[in-house]
């Protein structure tokens, strides 16, 4: 049951970034991008969308592999990947929010 949670969790998450990455920034916190000129508003749902992908793909990968290999390990594949994920999510945060908040 677990690993059908990862999968969920992770198409969603994919979802959210498949919609950020079209320049629909909607779905992001208010306060997240307040500061989002309409002239970079492509280029911060780009690497906002870009690390929730990241994000999701780690989810999407870890649920498959632990199926497949029947491993706990593999679960720990999301660790590595939500804080690249983060990493492209700051990036856009802090170039054209100009902060987090």
């Amino acid at each position: 049951m677990d690993e059908i949670v990862i999968l969920v969790l992770g198409l969603f998450i994919s979802i959210l970034g498949l919609i950020n990455i079209t320049g629909n920034i909607s779905t992001i916190h208010w306060y997240n991008r307040t500061r989002v000129t309409e002239e970079n508003r492509k280029e911060y749902g780009k690497a906002v969308g870009i690390g929730t992908i990241i994000i999701g793909i780690g989810f999407i990968l870890s649920f498959g592999l632990s199926i497949i290999f029947d491993n706990e390990f593999f679960k720990l594949m999301v660790i590595p990947t939500c804080i690249i994920g983060l990493i492209f999510i700051l990036y856009g945060q802090f170039k054209y929010n100009k902060g987090i908040f």
